[in-house]
């Protein structure tokens, strides 16, 4: 039943469906909310859906609560603040943007892009930067530019000496590099450059092309097949930029000693817990993100290359040195390219952001010009502008106060677009505009113009076209009204109400209490006999923990770690369950490691003051703000659930 339940609303979402198939869950003041609504954002947020009552009850309070928020933040309004309408508008745009290409050009960039996404292309690339909006004469002189560049290669000088050559390449790293970029794939670039290094043949070097950067020629000088994702742990000894040799020396022979423990049978996972020096995956037995093919996530090639020259799952590697200091890299998983099928969903969606999804709007506009009966009449009307552009237009001061007509410039689906629209668009984009002849940047700007209203026109008819549009557009104008609202209403009021938040922990001090502690010297010891040296030593008043460190990590950077603090006994694992008293205690071994503590004074459980518990009693009081607005919402607002429509969403 759940199943032939997700397949009619997916028909539901991808079709449309008649009012009478949809109805209304639940009303707010009136306003309805359907079915489809609700049932949308409870798949969503539960993967394994359960239909029974008490389960649809629960979901229904919670609902209830984030729609009376909802209605609550546009009865102030704040559907209308210009901040919030515009962050609306932004999102709206780009989820308008798989909507408003030509689909079937759309899915042959996606196949492309899949077709990519399995091989990977080594190149290297010379760069003369160029404005967007450049001159005709600035942009002819980069052309030359990289022209001579191209014609010095050809003559026999190495690709590498061009580009790090005086007026050689523009991008700063070429002077390291030599241009070389390193193997990259499918959207690792911006599209213009990624279609010339994939169509370009090993050893060649491209003709000219432009970006947005500005003019490049490209040298490609490796294909391979893609490599896939992999999974790694690793364990870094950083070496500082600005280490000394020294520095250096001593970070590799810590890397050094750390593979010796792995080699004689040390978990990978303690190990990186206790000495890597990477904060983000120490803590999580040095699990790093999935990196590879297709992935945001790179890594230095050096890192890469050892990664991926691991050819089973818990193999480990060497040390390896990069920039960043000494690795030992744990294989954890390793998947090759998904099928096509399987990753056409998200090659879509980056399709849909990429700059190639450009590529298929022309075409796009022109079925919308032919479904809508569209009509130029620009001829005349753009005389006025041809005649009226001055030179101050390219310094944002061109004004068009002395337009008094609006002819139409073009007719769509019975509208008329006309002289004054035309003027408004001229006037914000002046930044967009190419510097040269008056006639010539009318034209331009008015070929963009068009095509950017047109594409309006088509976004405001979506929601009607599309419901599963109109759902996400609603989705985001919901979430983002209920955080603006619960900032302003719940937890910027917590936090700026300091008498509030005072007095609730006046009224609940007893909730705010230490458990039993130890303010406590430990010593983390790697051996038995460590334990027993460090014991003996501390027993010493006028020996500090410093000095045991010196003495202990003599040979070995490995042997102990020291931590003090004032340390929760119940909620400290290597303390829970020790019978723990003042001074010296006996060493004990927990998780592999020899413990030895300093016990400066046990204290028993007292009541925190208020700055002691602040994070929490915020926490608390924002929980109680929002439970004090909640009951006003519901009486300031009328909700009536239709429990029949509810109920039977299982059926």
């Amino acid at each position: 039943m759940k199943k032939q339940l997700l397949v009619v609303f997916g028909i539901l979402f991808v079709f449309g469906i008649k009012a009478q198939q949809d109805p209304i869950l639940m009303e707010i003041d009136g306003k309805p909310v359907t079915k489809s609504e609700f049932l949308q954002i409870y798949l969503k947020n539960n993967p394994t859906p359960k239909y029974d009552k008490a389960a649809l009850d629960e979901y229904m309070e919670l609902f209830k609560k984030f729609k009376l928020k909802v209605a609550e933040a546009e009865a102030l309004k704040y559907d209308t603040i210009p901040k919030l309408k515009k962050e609306l508008e932004g999102y709206q745009k780009q989820l308008a943007l798989p909507y408003l290409v030509d689909a079937a050009k759309n899915e042959a960039l996606v196949k492309e892009a899949y077709d990519r996404t399995k091989s990977e292309v080594r190149a290297s690339h010379i760069l003369v930067r160029l404005e967007q909006n450049a001159t005709p004469a600035d942009t002819l002189a980069a052309y030359n530019r990289i022209m001579g560049l191209k014609k010095r290669v050809e003559n026999g000088e190495s690709f590498a000496s061009v580009a790090k050559s005086k007026n050689g390449s523009d991008d700063p790293s070429a002077i390291n590099n030599g241009g070389d970029l390193g193997y990259f794939n499918a959207f690792q670039m911006v599209y213009p450059f990624e279609d010339k290094a994939y169509t370009t043949a090993i050893g060649e070097v491209s003709e000219p092309f432009k970006t947005r950067f500005g003019y490049h020629i490209v040298k490609v000088t490796d294909k391979r097949p893609a490599r896939g994702t992999i999974k790694v742990a690793h364990i870094m000894v950083a070496v500082p930029k600005s280490g000394t040799e020294e520095d250096a020396k001593n970070a590799e022979k810590k890397i050094n000693e750390i593979y010796a423990k792995l080699q004689a049978g040390e978990k990978f996972e303690n190990l990186a817990k206790d000495f890597s020096d990477d904060p983000s995956s120490n803590q999580k037995a040095g699990e790093l993100p999935m990196f590879g093919t297709g992935t945001t996530t790179r890594m230095v090639p050096a890192f890469e290359d050892a990664a991926f020259g691991l050819k089973t799952n818990g193999e480990y590697s060497t040390p390896v040195k990069t920039d960043y200091g000494y690795h030992i890299i744990k294989r954890l998983e390793w998947k090759d390219v998904k099928p096509f099928e399987e990753l056409k969903k998200e090659l879509q969606g980056k399709v849909n952001k990429d700059e190639r999804s450009k590529k298929t709007q022309d075409s796009f506009v022109q079925k919308v010009k032919n479904n809508y009966h569209y009509k130029n009449t620009a001829d005349k009307g753009l005389v006025w502008f041809e005649q009226n552009l001055d030179t101050t237009y390219f310094e944002g001061k061109w004004k068009a106060e002395s337009l008094k007509s609006n002819k139409t410039l073009f007719v769509l689906d019975g509208k008329n677009f006309g002289q004054k629209e035309f003027a408004v668009y001229l006037e914000k984009n002046f930044r967009a505009a190419r510097k040269d002849k008056t006639q010539q940047v009318v034209r331009s700007q008015y070929a963009n113009w068009e095509k950017e209203a047109i594409l309006a026109y088509e976004e405001t008819k979506l929601a009607s076209k599309y419901p599963e549009f109109k759902a996400l557009t609603t989705e985001y104008h919901d979430g983002i009204l209920l955080y603006e609202i619960m900032t302003d209403k719940v937890w910027n009021k917590a936090m700026k109400d300091t008498v509030g938040l005072k007095n609730y922990f006046e009224q609940n001090r007893a909730k705010y209490v230490w458990g039993k502690r130890a303010d406590a010297l430990v010593y983390e010891c790697t051996t038995q006999k460590i334990a027993d040296q460090v014991a003996k030593m501390i027993l010493v008043d006028t020996i500090n923990s410093k000095h045991v460190l010196d003495v202990i990590n003599k040979d070995s950077e490995l042997n102990l770690r020291v931590r003090t603090n004032k340390f929760d006994i119940e909620q400290t694992a290597f303390l829970k369950d020790q019978k723990i008293t003042k001074g010296v205690n006996k060493s004990y071994e927990f998780e592999g490691k020899f413990i030895v503590l300093k016990v400066n004074e046990i204290i028993e459980p007292t009541t925190k003051v208020f700055t002691e518990a602040k994070g929490a009693v915020t926490s608390d009081y924002q929980n109680y703000l929002e439970m004090v607005w909640l009951q006003e919402l519901n009486k300031k607002h009328t909700v009536k659930i239709y429990e029949s429509v509810l109920y039977a969403i299982g059926q």
